[in-house]
């Protein structure tokens, strides 16, 4: 009998997974609202979103990763970077001078009131998704160092 209740509950918690995109709008760095399900809707365009914190070092330390390997990466595969930040009012004037700092070449959204975190239900940072054609294909949560490797790996067999 538990092991019945224990497949019913996995096979609703799969269910309710989120696959595709929200329809959520965040800001940009200039304060422009770009909405996330239209925006990153290019065909066959591979949309790599980074969720992080100013107050989380893994974090940081990935979105440096992968500043420095994206332009390689781009020689195989049509992909972005969009590094969305969900730090909250206390801590988002942090985020401008920590970018200009570290001179990240990746799109930067903030989401403030964390409204798509809480759509895509994620719990911790750093949190890493693949979307493809509007559909998360790919998901990688937390970052120690090498995980780029395996990333990179899973854009070669989406393209």
């Amino acid at each position: 009998m538990k092991k019945l209740l224990f497949s019913f509950l996995l096979i609703g918690f799969t269910l309710q997974a989120q696959t595709n995109l929200p329809d959520v709008s965040l800001t940009n760095l200039e304060g422009k609202k770009i909405a996330i399900k239209s925006e990153f809707a290019e065909k066959d365009k591979l949309y790599v979103f980074s969720f992080w914190a100013t107050w989380c070092t893994p974090c940081i330390s990935e979105l440096d990763e992968f500043n420095e390997i994206q332009e390689d990466w781009k020689k195989d595969v049509n992909f972005e970077i969009i590094a969305v930040s969900i730090d909250d009012s206390r801590t988002q004037k942090r985020v401008k001078p920590l970018i200009s700092g570290k001179g990240w070449d990746f799109q930067i959204l903030l989401d403030s009131n964390q409204d798509l975190k809480r759509a895509l239900s994620i719990v911790n940072v750093p949190y890493t998704m693949v979307v493809k054609n509007g559909e998360i294909v790919h998901i990688q949560n937390g970052y120690v160092p090498g995980s780029e490797d395996v990333l990179l790996e899973k854009l070669k067999s989406l393209k």
